[in-house]
């Protein structure tokens, strides 16, 4: 899998406790998914990190629900979970997955490019995002 991205929003968001989580998420998968690993760790380090109350509730973050339309058109809606969670056939994405790393950051009406596994240009809009409710 190719997560590289050939272009991006200039400006995503992080929090402080998603950073230091996906950050050494990526550490410890860097020699089983190294494209995957390097895009999340290039994505950290260029993220603007902020202390988890002031991402915004319009940001992707871990736990967000989110809808997305492709470049076809298409409306998707998924949520963005760790690996151990994953389950596409639920609308779970895990991180590690180059939509996950696609989106960890952006802001509603953002765009996303990266290339795909086998190579294809791949571009999203994200429409909405919906965080999770506090237990």
């Amino acid at each position: 899998m190719r997560a590289q991205r050939e272009r991006r929003p200039t400006n995503i968001v992080v929090g402080e406790e998603d950073y230091h989580r996906l950050s050494s998420l990526a550490l410890a998968v860097q020699e089983r998914m190294p494209d995957v690993a390097e895009a999340l760790l290039a994505e950290m380090d260029r993220a603007d990190v902020v202390p988890d109350r002031k991402v915004a509730d319009s940001v992707v973050r871990m736990g967000s629900s989110l809808e997305y339309r492709n470049s076809a058109g298409v409306t998707r809606s998924v949520t963005l979970v760790y690996p151990g969670d994953a389950d596409l056939a639920a609308g779970r994405i895990s991180v590690l997955s180059a939509l996950g790393v696609a989106v960890i950051g952006l802001k509603v009406g953002q765009v996303a490019h990266w290339t795909s596994h086998d190579g294809r240009p791949m571009e999203i809009t994200l429409v909405s995002v919906h965080q999770p409710v506090a237990a």
